[in-house]
């Protein structure tokens, strides 16, 4: 029998790797265009509706409700199961982990608050939603995340840059993973919870672990070098993105993990890429290749 998935937000991170996990499983898979396509029309006999519509952080107070009441009507009129990727803002820096399904939504920064009040929206409905957590992203492809836009782009010199405290561990996980993950609660969708929260174990990292396993995927020393933040400040005033970027600097230094129990219980072995070799296919050729060091005073990256 077909299987149908409408994924919305294709071209972003989760989107794209669950358009491929979906179709890779053998479901058919339609893309949706926020340009020319009605949700509600496009939602008619779909099986799972993947919501992977994110705006950026400054838009995010004005979109994500608006966003989302559409999806949940959609979802109503067609009687698909949703499936939303969650984060980990909900629990703010004071929540002692690890965090899981039961784990308290305590933040009271605003891009928390805004991922609580979607999250308890999906919650109050009567749509079955599957809302699958995880850290930060490690994906395939460039795609405008903190692991490819700060991280390694000074690898070729042998720099790994972080964020924050480079022994704090930190919640990550592989976008093929996570999508492959989505595809496997999606078909056994019917057996879950109508509102079922799996967060998604994936990768529990310090910044210095993840730079020894860069150096032996690259085959050089990778030393641990920290962002300056003083260059967000300074551009607080000028650049959208700054403020929002600095209101999560906590999770750079806060200890967390996600906890997996859930998720095996629902899905057994479910068998995770090799930290390595997740890293290994993050990487382009080109930072992973050495290069001459050179000064460049006043950048944000050490």
């Amino acid at each position: 029998m077909a299987r149908s998935a409408l994924v919305l937000g294709a071209s972003g991170r989760f989107g794209c790797n669950a358009a491929q996990a979906f179709r890779h499983a053998g479901w058919d898979v339609t893309e949706f265009d926020r340009r020319s396509d009605s949700l509600s029309q496009a939602a008619r006999g779909v099986d799972v509706i993947v919501n992977g519509w994110n705006p950026p952080y400054p838009d995010w107070a004005r979109d994500v409700p608006v966003l989302t009441k559409r999806v949940i009507d959609a979802a109503s009129d067609t009687g698909a199961t949703v499936i939303v990727p969650g984060n980990v803002y909900v629990f703010g820096e004071d929540t002692p982990g690890p965090w899981s399904g039961g784990t308290p939504h305590q933040a009271t920064n605003p891009l928390g608050r805004i991922r609580i009040d979607m999250e308890e929206a999906y919650r109050a409905s009567t749509v079955r939603t599957i809302l699958l957590r995880a850290g930060d992203f490690i994906d395939t492809n460039a795609s405008g995340n903190w692991f490819d836009q700060v991280m390694i782009k000074r690898l070729s010199r042998g720099r790994f840059v972080y964020p924050g405290d480079p022994e704090a561990p930190h919640a990550w996980a592989f976008l093929p993973d996570l999508a492959r993950a989505a595809v496997a609660l999606a078909e056994i969708r019917e057996d879950l919870p109508r509102y079922c929260d799996v967060p998604f174990e994936g990768y529990t990292l310090t910044g210095t672990q993840i730079a020894q396993s860069l150096s032996h995927v690259t085959g050089r020393t990778v030393a641990v070098r920290r962002m300056k933040w003083w260059p967000l400040q300074l551009a607080r005033p000028f650049w959208r993105m700054a403020p929002h970027l600095i209101e999560m600097r906590y999770l750079w230094h806060v200890p967390h993990q996600l906890d997996g129990g859930y998720v095996k219980e629902l899905l057994g072995s479910f068998p995770k890429t090799n930290l390595e070799d997740a890293l290994r296919s993050a990487i382009p050729p080109q930072r992973a290749a050495s290069s001459p060091t050179t000064g460049n005073r006043g950048e944000v990256l050490g």
